[in-house]
């Protein structure tokens, strides 16, 4: 079965599914209200990514003990911006006098108190910790991402083929040389470019497209930016639904499903627009039946928000998340089939770094991760579990470093950290009781609406929930959204003492 990728598109949410072989691999969920604040979303608590986007920032503080500086971009909390994110500004306004004297550039020779800098979202607000920042900004496209402070020509690490690498880097310095020997009055003698995995069957006419794009981009950013003093947003990264289709739809990918008609005719106009070779595997998901139930996604949602994932022979996975680390333990269960202990680990602990690759991948986990294989005796197989474990990890994206199984069978692995993890997401932070917050149990609420307005079409509903939930509902201003999406009258009826899973909804006469 070839890839697929889902696209779920809600009120006020979005959710994105990757699916190999039928096996769900990635999540993303992007939501457009806070559930404390009932607000605009911010990065970090709700899950809607600022990664990528270029801001005008205002320096607070500047720390030469960390070597770094604190930046505000409108955000609760002010933007990281490390020395080694910073040095390129040393460049730009001619300091550079750190680099001729031999050392590297200091924080207090990149950045002053109070001025203004062009600084680009490198990762989310996770938790107490404001968004990571570099000055270092880049401009992606589909084939090529301009890096305008930063010269020479450098290639996607999954372009493995040595002859490839060869190519595309001819190829794509001519091409780049062209285009900016062309574009009059930009001053690009510092601008270098990363060569995307999408490039591998690109021809230089598709290559000489993207790059005159983001090169257009780039001018309206510096455009942008020089009558704003900051904070300020100066370019928004594409929208969830844009950016899968620029980052994920490739030749392994068979179709994309999209279940709301507004957003399949936007994706269809954007690989018409960027990728038209690709627009005929977007279909429109117009089934009764919801997209992500369909394909059982839904559940694997719920299972990846318990603590217990069991295995395929009797065995099972448990994950504890800390603020320190992950932490997971392999069990065998009640499984004996092989011939004796040895093998009966071995067996287990393969189906387990399966799992535990799948796992970390869907819940988003990040940071320090130790997993407590059964006891393996032969190196050989300790060596082959971690191989299967990290096999599970090709093709994502987000780096992972793994080192080698301990000689007590335990695996110390890192992954870095780009969004919250979906317990966090989509849980109350009870240690023990997992309970879904008010704003999940909503939007189940509202996908429930739909999938009851489908199968009774025209009639009037009523959605029964509980009282928390119902005043999630009324401040959030979806309902009307969801009245104008349906066509249809929807009444809010809060259930006193209903539990906080509680949805019932009723058709009128």
């Amino acid at each position: 079965m070839s890839d697929e990728i889902l696209i779920n598109v809600g009120v006020g949410e979005t959710r994105i599914a990757l699916v190999d072989e039928g096996v769900l691999r990635d999540l993303v969920i992007e939501r457009s209200v806070d559930d404390s604040a009932h607000g605009p979303c911010s990065a970090g608590t709700t899950g809607a990514s600022l990664v990528g986007n270029l801001m005008i920032g205002r320096v607070e503080r500047v720390l030469p003990g960390m070597q770094a500086a604190f930046v505000d971009i409108g955000l609760p909390r002010s933007g990281f911006l490390g020395v080694r994110e910073a040095q390129c500004l040393c460049e730009l306004m001619g300091l550079d006098n750190a680099r001729n004297q031999g050392r590297m550039p200091r924080i207090n020779d990149c950045v002053r108190e109070g001025e203004k800098v062009l600084v680009q979202v490198l990762k989310d607000p996770i938790g107490d910790k404001g968004p990571r920042l570099s000055a270092n900004v880049t401009i992606p496209g589909r084939l090529l991402v301009l890096v305008p402070h930063q010269p020479g020509v450098a290639l996607s690490r999954r372009i493995e083929d040595e002859d490839d690498r060869a190519r595309l880097t001819e190829l794509v310095q001519r091409v780049c040389a062209d285009v900016a020997e062309k574009e009059e009055g930009d001053d690009l003698a510092r601008a270098g470019w990363i060569v995307r995995t999408a490039a591998l069957q690109a021809d230089e006419d598709a290559l000489e497209r993207d790059a005159r794009h983001v090169l257009e981009t780039w001018r309206e950013v510096r455009e942008r930016a020089k009558g704003m003093n900051g904070p300020a947003t100066v370019f928004k990264e594409l929208g969830p639904v844009q950016r899968v289709l620029r980052d994920h739809l490739n030749e392994e990918t068979g179709s994309v499903l999209i279940d709301d008609a507004d957003a399949y005719v936007k994706a269809r106009a954007y690989c018409d627009a960027v990728m038209p070779g690709y627009a005929g595997r977007l279909k429109h998901h117009a089934a009764r039946t919801p997209l992500f139930a369909a394909y059982g996604v839904e559940d694997e949602i719920e299972a990846a928000l318990s603590s217990r994932v069991e295995l395929p022979s009797g065995g099972w996975i448990t994950v504890e998340r800390t603020e320190a680390l992950t932490a997971i333990d392999v069990n065998s269960g009640s499984f004996t089939a092989a011939t004796d202990l040895e093998q009966t680990s071995r067996r287990i602990n393969l189906e387990a770094a399966d799992a535990i690759a799948r796992q970390v991948r869907v819940r988003g986990v990040g940071g320090l991760v130790i997993i407590d294989f059964i006891h393996l005796a032969e190196e050989e197989h300790r060596q082959e579990v971690v191989a299967r474990l990290e096999a599970g990890f090709e093709g994502d994206r987000t780096p992972t470093q793994i080192l080698p199984m301990s000689e007590f069978s335990t695996v110390e692995m890192t992954r870095k950290r780009v969004r919250e993890p979906l317990d966090r997401l989509l849980l109350e932070p009870i240690r023990r009781d997992a309970n879904k917050t008010r704003a999940t149990v909503a939007y189940e609420a509202l996908r429930a609406t739909e999938a009851a307005a489908a199968d009774q079409p025209g009639r009037a509903l009523t959605l029964h929930v509980c009282p928390p939930v119902a005043e999630w509902l009324e401040e959030s201003g979806l309902m009307p959204q969801l009245r104008a999406r349906l066509g249809v009258d929807v009444t809010l009826h809060p259930v006193d003492g209903a539990c906080r899973h509680h949805i019932d909804i009723a058709a009128g006469a």
